[in-house]
């Protein structure tokens, strides 16, 4: 017998409440997660039930829904995860941005999504030494769990969490404790990213334009309405020809015109007069 009774009518309300918040949207699958997840939240409020954590959620909404979206929220991810994003941004987009820049030495990517930091210490790393000496390069790396933000921004991983970097990546980029079981990013590194808590359905505060945008592993927790209107903003954000990288199961629609498609997830934006 389960701990809690999780009835048809809490899960509706839940989903709601998520999608409504962030877009996400919990189908029927998703109902074994979402047990697992809010029961350590009932148990942690002392309450018994889901019906009276929903009710605690609305009357504790300052204190509680920060704690509601944080356990709901999936974060997996690796170092170089889909790494021939990376080889592409060091081969094709790089070069691209020292031509496009050799005026300002602006450079600014996005990472959308960065869970527990390795996408943006991945993409810092990739970028680190790429470009001339006096460049301004700026990592912006957003999350909406704040808790996953602030173990990203301390930059503290276990041996197990760095084990697909290679040696030199680990004496270069890490500091590393006596007994080797934990890894810390140095501030060199650190220096590159600016790490900011951010619903993608709340307005965007940054201005832009960014070089590079990389939303990977967070379009297939939106539907289709929610996507589309992303891929719109991410449009209006990146500079002439910029890319957007995307997970390897996600897609765009062959209706959205305003972007190309390079294959394996990379889309690359188009002119305006190439919308639909």
């Amino acid at each position: 017998m389960r701990e809690f009774l999780l009835t048809d009518k809490d899960f509706s309300e839940i989903s709601a409440r998520v999608y409504d918040t962030c877009g996400i949207v919990l189908g029927p699958h998703k109902r074994e997660m979402v047990y697992s997840r809010l029961a350590r939240r009932i148990r942690a409020n002392g309450l018994n039930s889901f019906e009276a954590y929903l009710s605690f959620l609305e009357e504790n909404q300052d204190v509680e829904f920060s704690h509601f979206i944080n356990a709901i929220t999936t974060n997996l991810t690796s170092f170089f995860r889909e790494n021939h994003h990376f080889e592409f941004l060091t081969k094709r987009i790089v070069p691209e941005i020292i031509a496009r820049h050799k005026h300002d030495r602006r450079v600014r990517i996005w990472s959308a999504g960065c869970s527990t930091g390795e996408e943006p210490y991945s993409i810092a790393m990739t970028i680190a030494n790429a470009f001339p000496s006096g460049w301004d390069v700026k990592v912006l790396a957003t999350d909406l769990d704040s808790n996953v933000l602030g173990k990203a921004s301390l930059g503290e991983y276990t041996a197990n969490n760095v084990t697909g970097l290679d040696e030199d990546k680990l004496k270069k980029w890490f500091l590393r404790s006596a007994d080797g079981a934990m890894y810390k990013v140095k501030p060199k590194l650190q220096s590159f990213i600016h790490f900011k808590r951010l619903n993608l359905l709340e307005p965007w505060p940054m201005k832009g334009p960014f070089d590079v945008i990389f939303c990977r592993n967070v379009l297939i927790y939106f539907d289709k309405e929610t996507k589309d209107k992303l891929f719109e903003q991410y449009h209006d954000m990146l500079v002439p020809n910029g890319y957007l990288l995307i997970g390897h199961s996600e897609t765009m629609g062959k209706e959205h015109l305003e972007f190309k498609n390079l294959g394996k997830t990379i889309y690359q934006k188009g002119q305006l007069n190439e919308r639909v």
